[in-house]
């Protein structure tokens, strides 16, 4: 875009100048180049942002509901009697939808990289768990109701809610949701800063030929459409080359994210919608940066002429 641009005279037609200014490569210039970089850093931004907001949505319905007892007891006998009251008590209060103890080796295998493997033999107190769903939300009164109905019963039982104990986690979802998406606006401010330089400086360029456009009768109008064209062109195949670029970058990632076997990691995976939504950044790209190339070409003959 930055190349001398020629003048080709064409015949009188109606809806059409009687000059045409026509880029000699629509390869030339950064813009095709630039274009495809800033296209692959939005779509891998806006896909890791999406795909955290799947994550973080798949997680709290997952969660939405759900209630922890634990039954904090040294001696192991007196503990398991406490666990069977508390899945009584559980069950006979309304609204719990179901009750599933876990299985005590189940527990040990959850601490043992932390404890050892012999976590009975060397007389670490292990709390038993109790998973338990709720038919609703579980807010702070519904707490202290089943807090309330279960000390009654079994004194050294503890109750939480699920969800708290990932509140940090959603808040720094949140928080990435949001870089992601001051990313995706940082690139598309760049987008719209190289598509300025580029037309001004391919303004600057053809100086002579677009006076000489205006001498033959060739107006403000047809002369940015020239450039928004050419720049609309290039954006067109930069925009192809990087978001097929990005699609790899993502597949990969997301095949190395599956690897990790982790269910809620694999919650986050991009559906169909997703990828929609991310196959309309190249054509958003296109769009700006034409509006961009066709606003700065007017602004500037109409101070330079």
């Amino acid at each position: 875009m930055n190349r001398p641009l020629k003048l080709l005279p064409i015949g009188a037609r109606e809806g059409r100048g009687r000059a045409e200014l026509v880029p000699q490569a629509r390869l030339s210039g950064p813009i095709p180049w630039v274009i495809a970089i800033m296209v692959m850093l939005t779509v891998i931004a806006a896909a890791g942002g999406l795909a955290l907001r799947k994550l973080a949505s798949v997680a709290q319905n997952e969660l939405k509901g759900g209630i922890t007892v634990q039954i904090v007891e040294a001696r192991s006998d007196v503990r398991d009697v406490q666990a069977r009251q508390a899945v009584a008590v559980l069950r006979a209060l309304p609204g719990v939808k179901s009750v599933t103890p876990v299985p005590q080796e189940q527990v040990d295998a959850l601490v043992e990289p932390w404890l050892g493997g012999e976590v009975g033999e060397a007389g670490i107190p292990v709390p038993a768990l109790i998973d338990a769903r709720l038919s609703g939300p579980v807010s702070r009164n519904t707490l202290e109701d089943l807090r309330s109905a279960m000390r009654q019963k079994v004194p050294s039982a503890r109750i939480d809610a699920q969800s708290s104990w990932l509140g940090p986690v959603f808040g720094a979802l949140s928080s990435l949701q949001w870089l992601a998406l001051a990313l995706v606006l940082l690139l598309a401010l760049a987008t719209i800063a190289a598509v300025l330089l580029a037309t001004r400086s391919a303004l600057g360029s053809n100086r002579e030929t677009i006076e000489i456009v205006h001498l033959l009768g060739g107006t403000d109008s047809q002369i940015a459409r020239i450039f928004q064209r050419s720049t609309g062109l290039a954006a067109l195949e930069g925009g192809i080359a990087g978001f097929a670029a990005a699609v790899i970058v993502v597949m990969l990632l997301g095949q190395q994210f599956a690897g990790l076997g982790a269910g809620l990691i694999s919650s986050g995976g991009l559906g169909w919608v997703e990828w929609l939504m991310l196959a309309l950044v190249p054509l958003a790209g296109v769009a700006l940066a034409t509006l961009t190339a066709r606003l700065t070409v007017l602004r500037s003959l109409a101070r330079m002429l």
